[in-house]
């Protein structure tokens, strides 16, 4: 029992500074995402694909997180985003007080997109709110078609999904009508993309609609 106090008590102080975050980040119009998958799925090589297809467009910026080293901010980086790493410790999340303290190095008035690459887990990250504007869960053809059903709470929880690698289809035996449908039946709102981060395919779609929700934020702070 006190240890489902201690937790509330946890996630009730995360979801103050979520809310304040959430705050910073539409009076500055900045578009904030929260990447989860589980670790391999790609989040890293989404955000280099992003930041070249989009970087001539908008200014983007990343706050990794990781339990150790800078590598995939480094990559970040040379993919031409500014790039902030987060080691957690050994935490199996980021929670709201660590991409506050990442934000502590960012400037928010220079920049348009910002993407949280949460730390690769498929569990712990659903629980916490970063106060994005939206939740993103990148899924792979390797993992197989069945994570939406052994990880509902996650699938739940969230706004967008990528199905990355596509361009593995002909060599795993991965049935996306089944993984649509398990995904389409806990959210039957989300927004879903089929890409591979290898070949292109179906990447500009994706960046079509973070053009569509970049612009509607700014709309929102010119109002």
């Amino acid at each position: 029992m006190t240890r489902i106090v201690v937790e509330q008590k946890v996630l009730k102080e995360n979801d103050r500074l979520a809310a304040g975050l959430r705050a910073r980040f539409r009076d500055a119009g900045v578009f904030c995402l929260n990447l989860i998958s589980s670790p391999g799925a790609g989040k890293t090589s989404l955000i280099e694909r992003t930041a070249a297809g989009l970087g001539s467009e908008m200014r983007l910026a990343v706050i990794d997180g990781d339990l150790a080293t800078s590598l995939d901010a480094d990559r970040a980086a040379a993919a031409g985003a500014q790039a902030v790493q987060i080691n957690t410790g050994g935490q199996c999340h980021l929670d709201a007080a660590m991409v506050r303290r990442g934000l502590e190095e960012l400037d928010l008035s220079q920049v348009d997109l910002l993407l949280v690459e949460n730390v690769g887990n498929l569990v712990c990250p659903s629980a916490f709110d970063l106060g994005t504007r939206t939740r993103v869960l990148i899924a792979s053809v390797p993992e197989g078609d069945d994570k939406p059903y052994k990880y509902p709470g996650s699938y739940h929880s969230i706004d967008v999904v990528l199905l990355n690698k596509i361009d593995l289809l002909p060599y795993v035996a991965f049935d996306v009508k089944r993984f649509l449908h398990g995904v389409e039946v806990l959210n039957p709102s989300l927004q879903s993309f089929l890409v591979s981060c290898q070949t292109g395919e179906g990447l500009e779609a994706w960046f079509a609609w973070l053009r569509r929700e970049v612009a509607g934020m700014r709309a929102e702070v010119v109002r």
